[in-house]
């Protein structure tokens, strides 16, 4: 069977990144490319809609898909934990519709805020450097938020992470009790470092993508997995089962 698949934000990185992928796989059809000025109606033709447009349109885009029985796969930062909770809330009970968020489609980069979050127990100091190309608008990164999110809940009991002088702008932005500090600049795709600090030690988790290729795999596991997906699902984590590597 054929998904039928429309992508809102066609005309930026991703959204041309992603039309080539679905034109090339045999169980897509890429059924219409909107971009700024495209009305929203032009995705009703599709079972799928792909968002990839701009932190402040993508809820507009999610919403008009869902109001209309479409469900959604959003690769666009921006998405707090309060709105994601806000939308979990709304698709309660629905099991005609479904929205995927990914945070970031790169394998690496999952693993790295796998990693993370396991050393996450075992410090009290730590913070995160995530850079990005100079045209990226939104910052923090939804990747940075995502990491932030996921080390704070695994630390439990433990508690906020130890952040000296954040009311010093200097300090970075808190996500969860840890500082992000957000770099934009020219020659680079992304990068994230999650340093942490301990006795006599300092761990740091590095992942840089070095190519936009390095989304392709998991583009094409967060589009199957959204064609049939039914409620809230947030991040590649998600889909794969990180003990085997292999597709949930």
């Amino acid at each position: 069977m054929t998904t039928k698949v429309a992508v809102i934000g066609a005309t930026g990185r991703m959204g041309q990144l992603v039309s080539r992928i679905i034109g090339a796989a045999d169980d897509f059809e890429l059924v219409a490319e909107l971009d700024s000025r495209a009305p929203l109606e032009d995705m009703l033709a599709a079972d799928l809609a792909v968002d990839v447009t701009l932190p402040g349109v993508s809820q507009k885009v999610v919403d008009y898909a869902i109001a209309n029985g479409l469900s959604v796969l959003v690769g666009t930062s921006g998405w707090s934990s309060e709105r994601i909770a806000s939308l979990e809330s709304r698709l309660s009970g629905n099991d005609a519709v479904g929205v995927v968020i990914i945070p970031n489609f790169s394998i690496g980069s999952v693993l790295a805020s796998t990693f993370a979050t396991m050393a996450a127990r075992f410090y009290d100091s730590i913070e995160i450097v995530e850079t990005h190309h100079a045209s990226k608008v939104d910052s923090p990164s939804g990747t940075a938020v995502r990491t932030a999110e996921l080390m704070s809940a695994a630390r439990g009991r433990r508690g906020p992470v130890v952040a000296p002088h954040t009311d010093q702008r200097a300090r970075g932005q808190q996500v969860a009790s840890i500082p992000i500090h957000s770099l934009r600049l020219r020659g680079v795709v992304a990068k994230q470092d999650v340093v942490f600090g301990g006795n006599g030690e300092v761990l740091t988790l590095s992942h840089e993508t070095i190519a936009p290729s390095s989304y392709e795999a998991g583009i094409l596991l967060a589009l199957r997995a959204a064609s049939t997906a039914r409620g809230v699902t947030v991040g590649l984590d998600r889909l794969i089962d990180l003990t085997s590597g292999q597709q949930t």
